[in-house]
């Protein structure tokens, strides 16, 4: 029987509280930092928002029972963009199609993720923003140098060889993977098939403070309402301040910064007589873009709940559905840009893991449409109230940009599975 080697993506994302003990403190300076982008980078961050959103849609409509969910839209991008870079042929271009790319050569795909990752490591001194990518190889493995040598000059990957029949190569990268993450995602493999040739990591941690902190004395014990239409009791955190938002038919939307303003905080509240997962239907790039130009300040008083919580998935039969699905079949992929005498190279597995927590001190860590979108118009004088006490939607942005970092969906505020 023929033996079919196979490449091993995993993608993490993780994310801890941010500190800030202080109370009262001077008001923030939240004049997010312009990012000048290139024309090529603003068409890659468009792509890459598009197809993170078509991801978030997909895994929310094929779960079978409502979860907590979060992924991020730059770490899938990035390790597949790495593992982009050793596609030839068919499998090249239906990666490209799957990650909105067309149009770009290799060059400007590889040299707009460099300055959009320096970009966003920089931006704010407040918020700590760390990027991180990998490639560990089976020892004896034989890989072009050009693949090695174009991932660590524009993704700075540390690429290792190691013996995969070791023990000691899943301890090597499941400690890389921790220490990457600050501990919060402390391993992502148990053991190594025989046949795996090659993994492929991205980790993304995240770090920073609410620019308007939440009151830890007026948190207190509140119903939310979950989808079913039982109720829990979760620790409903409160605060008022000068917001962006926008309140359509479809949802009210609060958007929170954190440090100086360039990343933000999107919760996205669906209407009393609607679903959670009829919001996210509507999440095209088309709408998010519209949502957030729409978006002005308010005076708002935000009632959010606390919440914790681990989400993984392994991507393949959704990224095959998008338009991958010669990558993932040995007797069609073509990866001679790693190894061209291995015909049988393919992706055997696409891992998402990630991690997100939000109280006081702050936060860890998207089909045309046929609803009308129109912008409620806002008293300056009063408070809008917008309490989420029931499934809402959440996303974390860079401002100036226009890049989601993360993207999710709150169902349960007290599930921390």
């Amino acid at each position: 029987m023929k033996k079919l080697l196979s490449l091993t993506l995993v993608f993490i994302l993780a994310g801890t509280q941010f500190s800030c003990e202080e109370k009262d403190q001077p008001k923030p300076d939240l004049e997010p930092k312009p990012i000048e982008v290139t024309p090529q980078a603003r068409q890659l961050i468009d792509a890459d928002n598009r197809f993170g959103l078509e991801l978030f849609r997909n895994i929310t409509a094929g779960a079978d029972q409502p979860e907590n969910t979060m992924l991020s839209p730059v770490s899938v991008s990035l390790a597949l963009a790495m593992t982009y870079n050793g596609a030839e042929g068919d499998t090249k271009t239906g990666m490209e199609e799957t990650l909105n790319l067309s149009g770009l050569s290799t060059r400007e795909i590889n040299e707009s993720y460099q300055s959009l990752m320096e970009a966003l490591l920089s931006v704010d001194p407040k918020v700590t923003m760390e990027i991180a990518n990998s490639i560990w190889y089976r020892q004896g493995f034989s890989i072009e140098q050009d693949f090695i040598d174009v991932n660590r000059e524009y993704y700075d990957a540390r690429v290792e060889a190691l013996d995969f029949d070791s023990p000691d190569a899943v301890k090597t990268i499941n400690n890389w993977v921790g220490d990457q993450t600050q501990g919060k995602i402390p391993k992502i493999i148990d053991s190594i098939d025989p046949l795996t040739m090659m993994y492929l990591i991205n980790a993304i941690y995240f770090n920073g403070k609410w620019s308007h902190q939440f009151d830890k004395d007026k948190t207190s014990q509140q119903p939310f309402y979950l989808a079913d239409g039982s109720e829990i009791q979760a620790d409903m955190m409160q605060t008022e301040a000068g917001f962006r938002y926008l309140g359509n038919d479809l949802f009210q939307a609060v958007g929170m910064p954190y440090g100086r303003g360039n990343y933000s905080m999107v919760c996205m509240l669906p209407r009393e007589d609607l679903e959670v997962g009829d919001l996210i239907q509507q999440m095209d790039a088309e709408n998010w873009n519209h949502w957030m130009q729409a978006m002005d300040s308010a005076n708002v008083q935000v009632h959010l709940p606390r919440f914790s919580f681990e989400y993984g998935k392994t991507l393949n039969e959704l990224l095959k559905a998008m338009g991958m699905e010669d990558a993932f079949d040995a007797n069609k992929s073509d990866f001679s840009g790693i190894n061209p005498d291995r015909k049988d190279l393919h992706i055997s597995e696409v891992k998402h893991k990630t991690f997100v927590e939000v109280d006081e001190k702050g936060t860890e860590a998207a089909a045309v449409t046929s609803v009308t979108v129109g912008v409620t118009s806002v008293d300056p004088n009063q408070p809008v109230v917008v309490k989420f006490d029931r499934p809402f939607v959440f996303a974390i942005r860079e401002v100036t940009t226009g890049t989601i970092v993360f993207v999710g969906k709150v169902e349960n505020p007290g599930d921390n599975a």
